[in-house]
């Protein structure tokens, strides 16, 4: 037992790492999730000491460590984080959030078999978990030596969480002797309960997408969230989602403020939704068109993005700094993007004074309807940034300036 006196030793000098490393997985989880408008607790802790040396010493005759990094390898949990799904068919979206934030090691689903536990009716524990890192990239100083801790992520229902942990505590941690058959079967009862329960939340869930379709309001993002998905899905003829719906809270609050927040008012932007939804999340796409439609709504929009201080210095000076900044970052990009394509036309047409990007993309046909979508969207705000009508805030100009960029990327490299 040597051994696990040097672990608990070192973990608990350790103990503020592990907490502060679930800590960071888990607010770039509820950012993540709310801006894409799934309904969910996240929580997260840092193993407590007491009972993780219980445990240790539980597991140390069968496991037999030789040395500490040996428990290190065993005990997968250090720092934990808990996502409790109100809806459970949003597992999926949970999935992909997980595999855009972090570095996935691995991952396990509950229960790992289809075979029941000898007494029990019900399938018990039903799950996700992932172990992962953080990216280093994407950490800024002095956070980054928390991308060396493992972080483990257990997904499920809020109602499965519940009962896990009921069951956790008196068939695994019992403090007066096992428990009886009777104490059991009432704990498989309620797992029965439990899953019964999912059931429901899935029927509520789809009752609700049934509401707004046919004839209410969004009252919320996670209701805009949930037709965008279905909406896309039919539209695209494919399972949307690999890089997640996008600002769905901006989307929504963009469409409240122009009163176009039903169903029947959204359709016809849905409509010019591109397939890549990985480089363009539906949110931005159907921002786009709302924008490109009538310039006027760029006031609108700016004082969509104002409540959510977080994106811009609400300073007065600041921002008019950082407004004259994106700007010329933009048109630089703009000009780069116009060069780059007016070097591909014929000899006879770079020869003109003037060659119009309209012009320029009619006598490039090998250029893809996606590319072509894209760069016209964005000859829409060019024209409102240099007449000085409508601009944008900092942080939409800032995305349209990475936007161009991927566009010289992406045209460089089919074009010759």
């Amino acid at each position: 037992m040597e051994i696990v006196d040097q672990f608990i030793a070192r973990y608990s000098k350790e103990y503020d790492f592990y907490s502060r490393a679930a800590q960071l997985v888990t607010q770039a989880l509820e950012r993540d999730l709310k801006e894409s408008g799934v309904r969910c607790i996240v929580t997260y802790r840092a193993k407590d000491i007491t009972r993780l040396e219980e445990k240790c010493r539980q597991r140390a005759p069968k496991k037999k460590y030789k040395k500490v990094e040996d428990i290190y390898e065993d005990i997968v949990d250090l720092a934990g984080v808990r996502i409790a799904l109100y809806f459970p068919a949003e597992q999926d979206q949970v999935e992909k959030a997980v595999n855009r934030l972090f570095d996935i090691i691995e991952k396990k689903s509950f229960p790992e078999s289809n075979r029941r536990s000898t007494g029990k009716e019900f399938s018990g524990y039903s799950a996700t978990h992932y172990r992962v890192r953080l990216k280093e990239r994407e950490l800024i100083a002095p956070d980054t030596r928390y991308a060396k801790a493992r972080v483990e992520i257990q997904v499920a229902s809020v109602l499965m969480h519940a009962w896990s942990e009921v069951e956790h505590d008196l068939a695994y941690k019992p403090l007066s002797g096992d428990l009886s058959d009777a104490e059991k079967k009432i704990l498989d009862q309620l797992n029965g309960l439990v899953i019964a329960g999912e059931m429901s939340l899935r029927m509520l869930q789809e009752a609700s997408e049934s509401r707004v379709a046919r004839s209410g309001r969004f009252l919320n993002h996670y209701e805009l969230a949930a037709y965008l998905l279905n909406q896309a899905g039919k539209i695209l003829n494919e399972p949307v989602g690999d890089s997640g719906l996008g600002r769905v809270d901006l989307l929504f609050n963009f469409l409240s403020k122009l009163k176009k927040d039903a169903p029947a008012d959204l359709d016809p932007y849905l409509e010019s939704l591109h397939d890549n939804v990985e480089r363009r999340p539906l949110s931005e796409q159907v921002i786009d068109a709302l924008l490109a439609e009538d310039p006027s709504r760029y006031e609108h929009f700016n004082l969509a993005q104002l409540d959510y201080p977080e994106t811009d210095s609400l300073d007065p000076h600041s921002l008019s700094s950082r407004i004259h900044q994106e700007i010329g970052r933009f048109l630089s990009r703009w000009v780069e993007l116009e060069e780059y394509l007016r070097n591909l036309l014929p000899q006879e047409e770079k020869t003109r004074t003037v060659v119009p990007i309209s012009r320029i993309l009619d006598l490039l046909p090998m250029l893809d309807a996606e590319t072509r979508h894209d760069i016209n969207l964005l000859r829409s705000l060019r024209n409102n940034v240099v007449h000085g009508r409508n601009v944008p805030s900092p942080g939409y100009l800032s995305s349209a300036s990475e936007r161009l960029e991927e566009i010289i990327e992406r045209v460089s490299r089919v074009l010759p």
